[in-house]
């Protein structure tokens, strides 16, 4: 099965990878959320630009050890990263204003952004795997 394939040595490196980029995007998305006053898309979107350029290279030659120079890769890169933040934090703040309903909206955004956060890492990792970073079939025909 496809998901058991993906449950290895990899996906450790990619979790410690997301610990790195965790620490650095979520200081700087809650910072700017609740210190700066940033809106929830500013402040959300500000985490993956930060952890993305991280995220990106640390993937690359430590995770997936791949050394493909393609601007076509960085584009496939960018679109994954934009598609599962756009995808994870609307789930998470329509799931979490609807379940949160009676709670103000300073804490529904912040779980709502803990949520989607969660949200992206598991899709984030499926389509650098499977989409930026996989290794070509090499066809001996």
């Amino acid at each position: 099965m496809l998901i058991f394939q993906c449950v290895d040595k990899k996906l450790i490196k990619f979790l410690l990878v997301g610990l790195i980029n965790t620490a650095v995007g979520a200081g700087v998305m809650f910072i700017l959320y609740n210190l700066v006053n940033f809106n929830y898309w500013i402040s959300s979107a500000s985490n993956y630009i930060v952890g993305g350029i991280v995220s990106f290279f640390l993937n690359k030659y430590f995770t997936f050890k791949n050394h493909e120079k393609s601007l076509k890769q960085v584009l496939y890169f960018i679109l994954t990263l934009a598609v599962c933040y756009v995808l994870s934090y609307l789930i998470a703040k329509r799931v979490v204003y609807m379940l949160l309903s009676t709670q103000s909206e300073k804490l529904r955004d912040n779980i709502s952004m803990l949520t989607g956060m969660c949200l992206y890492t598991i899709l984030n990792y499926f389509g650098q795997r499977l989409f930026v970073f996989a290794k070509k079939e090499v066809n001996n025909e």
